[in-house]
């Protein structure tokens, strides 16, 4: 680990230089490489470092031990340096497990009506809000390219972008199936129903990423946008619909004003999209490290459950139940994603070790 830890130090402290270095400076690709760089490495270094200091003064505090007038006063000393070791060592632990390389990207978000008639419609909705409530709270902002009406409220479905470092990170978990039950509001007998819906995640693919897309490839289809009004929904034919041939892949974009700016968010979302499935096929491939993640991804993996009568959240991949239903479909996400977060580090630390 220490040998490790010297190599990134190494790294930052040249990545510094570098970065005061007028030629690199005057090249804005390199010095944005660069600092995302430095900045990827900033809490290992800030880690690192303390965890030096620490081991320099239990070194210290040892010779003082030597001392019959200092020898109690160091004990005590001692105890408290050797605990603060003992959480640096773990928190270097964490911070050495591989990143994922999309961590800090924004993420694209689709969530459909499934399973339950206008219930599940109306689920979507509420889900859709949960999302976006908790975005809010996390400081990112998010946008709406395309979404369907349910007819009784919520929708069948919707698609969004949440925008801000490292929000792919936080909800990069949440693909799968999710299920609700509940007395539904369209049931007039008052029976308790289960209902699902669900939700696909993915990363957006930024400028870093090369993913080719041949125009030859691609079946454009424009239309009216459809909606139930309001200054969102457009009355000229500025919706745009990408299918891409290869794969089958469809893109609809349908919420910006033009037919410009829906076609330009097609296009993004559509590259977010094979880039994906890039990665799927390249994990496949990898096979163990599918296997020690957190669920699939895949849409009809049951993830989770909200039980509304018992006030009830249970995520099934790792075993966690909380009673704040209300606060979480409120936003309040932080205590279910920190939970999958603390899995997701234990799984990969395991890994590590029986490697």
């Amino acid at each position: 680990m220490i040998e490790r830890l010297e190599t990134i130090l190494e790294k930052y402290n040249k990545l510094q230089d570098l970065l005061t270095n007028q030629e690199v400076l005057s090249d804005i690709k390199k010095t944005r490489q660069y600092s995302k760089e430095l900045s990827e490495l900033e809490d290992k270094v800030t880690c690192y470092k303390k965890y030096k200091k620490v081991l320099e003064d239990i070194t210290n505090t040892k010779e003082m031990l030597k001392d019959p007038d200092l020898g109690e006063m160091a004990k005590e000393e001692l105890k408290e340096l050797e605990a603060e070791k003992e959480q640096l060592d773990k928190e270097l632990e964490v911070l050495l497990i591989p990143k994922d390389p999309n961590d800090s990207k924004n993420v694209i978000m689709e969530i459909r009506g499934a399973a339950g008639g206008d219930e599940a419609n109306i689920f979507a909705g509420d889900l859709f809000r949960m999302y976006t409530r908790y975005a809010e709270k996390q400081g990112f902002s998010y946008q709406v390219y395309n979404s369907v009406d349910g007819t009784a409220g919520g929708f069948s479905q919707i698609e969004f972008i949440i925008k801000g470092n490292g929000a792919y990170s936080l909800l990069k978990y949440e693909s799968g199936s999710h299920r609700v039950q509940r007395v539904p509001v369209t049931e007039s007998n008052g029976r308790l129903q289960t209902s699902t819906a669900t939700v696909l995640v993915m990363p957006e693919a930024d400028d870093d990423v090369e993913i080719e897309i041949n125009p030859n490839d691609l079946r454009v289809d424009i239309y009216r946008s459809s909606g139930n009004g309001g200054q969102g929904v457009n009355t000229t034919d500025s919706a745009v619909r990408i299918t891409h041939l290869p794969t089958g892949l469809v893109v609809t974009c349908q919420n910006e004003r033009s037919q410009i700016q829906n076609r330009e968010q097609a296009m993004k979302v559509l590259k977010s999209r094979l880039y994906e499935l890039q990665e799927q096929e390249k994990q496949e491939k990898e096979g163990a490290e599918r296997r020690s993640k957190i669920g699939t991804g895949d849409r009809a993996e049951k993830i989770r459950t909200y039980n509304y009568p018992q006030n009830r959240v249970t995520d099934h991949r790792i075993g966690f139940t909380t009673n704040n239903l209300d606060r979480i479909m409120d936003g309040a996400l932080d205590e279910v994603i920190n939970a999958l977060i603390q899995e997701d580090q234990r799984r990969k630390l395991q890994g590590d070790t029986e490697e």
